[in-house]
């Protein structure tokens, strides 16, 4: 098939790979303009190497836009991690039309932000999908999915690099092997079902240390990497990472400092303890014990 790819960072990097190595033939290759620093997204630099075109632009919603993807004379569009809208005179140009990968078990989890909810909410099982793109936001028909198993340590970041990740290019393989057969799947999303979420940002990630323990830890390892959970101490942000939750009652106070170790910090919880390794303060991440030493924050400090 002749296929378009439409993407950025490691994930459709990876995706190319994957499509070029099934013997498809990639006719262009759409990722982000060049950041001001002037380093090429890794998919850009991988499709410049097999002499690929690459073409960039800043939104497609340019009407031209669709005489160009119409020249390419594609079967199939893949949107591998896009994070820009794209709209039905785009997405519909191909003949077979236009497939995207999100990282949920669609229709739960809508929105740029499905791997962070799926973990605040508590989630232990959530997965990837396949779908078809339609006008709307993630509501396409469901070409496949995939489950994957939400340890109780998980972060954003462990969940999507070491599962949803690998298996996610799998499954970008196996969507086009689908398709290549004919009649390929076109599940409804069952709207009875449907959450949306917004991104996850700031106004999402301040903790509250009145909230169970199992509350907050769900809401700092959602955070993690990104924006990172939050708290203060004496007026200032701290953001904490690469936290473990201790299910035994401290008998302190919600957010208090309890134990200052080598590496890392404890903080009580309600109904629970924080071990805290790894926070950032106003510059770089630091280990927790590091910055506690920096900012003066001893055993009894009160957080938030």
């Amino acid at each position: 098939m002749r296929i378009i790819l439409m993407g950025q960072a490691a994930f459709a990097e990876k995706s190319l790979e994957k499509i070029i190595s099934k013997g498809e033939e990639v006719v262009a290759v759409y990722c982000p303009p060049d950041p001001p620093s002037g380093k090429s997204d890794p998919v850009k630099q991988k499709a410049t190497s097999l002499g690929i075109p690459v073409r960039q632009h800043k939104s497609f919603k340019a009407p031209e836009l669709r005489e160009e993807f119409v020249a390419l004379n594609a079967d199939l569009a893949i949107l591998a991690f896009v994070s820009q809208i794209v709209p039905e005179h785009v997405f519909g140009a191909p003949r077979l039309g236009s497939i995207c990968f999100h990282p949920s078990l669609l229709p739960k989890y809508r929105g740029a932000s499905a791997i962070n909810w799926a973990l605040i909410k508590g989630e232990t099982v959530t997965g990837l999908t396949l779908f078809w793109v339609d006008r709307g936001i993630d509501t396409g028909p469901i070409l496949l999915q995939k489950e994957v198993a939400v340890d109780p340590d998980d972060t954003t970041g462990s969940l999507y690099f070491n599962k949803i990740f690998p298996l996610g290019i799998e499954a970008i393989g196996a969507a086009v092997d689908l398709i290549k057969i004919g009649n390929p799947p076109r599940i409804i999303q069952d709207e009875s079902t449907a959450s949306y979420d917004p991104p996850c940002q700031d106004e999402h990630a301040k903790i509250d240390w009145s909230k169970p323990a199992t509350e907050v830890y769900n809401l700092i390892r959602g955070c993690d990497p990104q924006p990172g959970a939050h708290t203060r101490y004496r007026g200032k942000q701290l953001r904490i990472f690469d936290a473990r939750l201790q299910r035994d009652a401290t008998g302190s106070l919600p957010g208090q400092v309890t134990r200052i170790g080598t590496d890392e910090i404890t903080i009580a919880l309600n109904g629970g303890a924080l071990t805290v390794k790894r926070v950032r303060g106003e510059g770089a991440k630091v280990s927790a014990a590091e910055f506690a030493k920096e900012a003066r924050i001893e055993v009894g400090a009160q957080l938030g």
